[in-house]
């Protein structure tokens, strides 16, 4: 299992992504560029002790990370999908891709994924921080698939 982030902006959500990778065993990819130098002092901050167990994998860009990814099966969190994450049946070798804080994903890469899959929240509520979305997503795909 592998969690994703596409073109973060904010290099504490990367930290706390390295932390809910290595929580719930699964592998961190980055996809860049990011909106901050990756040798920021605020991910180490908020990751803690946790790099040594997810340390990410940096991606040169969308195309670079796909090539890499196959023959996975790329999963996107968005708001804007219909089925939920209580709904799929996820796969161990899942990539839980999220797109970035200030504007998603792009057309590029919602036509490029397996799925589409949402978190249901209240009614009230638009969306959740990416890297809580993320966790709640890996903690789902855990539940299902197990620890193996």
């Amino acid at each position: 299992m592998r969690l994703a982030l596409y073109q973060p902006d904010i290099p504490q959500n990367v930290g706390a992504a390295i932390r809910a990778a290595a929580c719930f065993g699964a592998e961190l990819d980055i996809i860049a560029p990011c909106g901050f130098p990756l040798d920021s002092r605020k991910i180490g901050r908020v990751a803690m002790d946790y790099g040594n167990l997810a340390p990410p994998t940096i991606h040169d860009g969308w195309v670079p990370f796909v090539a890499a990814a196959k023959p996975s099966r790329l999963i996107l969190l968005t708001t804007k999908a219909s089925e939920t994450i209580w709904d799929y049946a996820f796969e161990k070798d899942d990539i839980v891709l999220m797109g970035r804080e200030s504007a998603g994903a792009p057309d590029q890469v919602h036509s490029a994924v397996d799925a589409r899959l949402r978190i249901p929240l209240a009614p009230e509520a638009r969306s959740l921080n990416i890297t809580v979305a993320a966790a709640v997503a890996l903690a789902e795909a855990r539940r299902q698939i197990g620890w193996d």
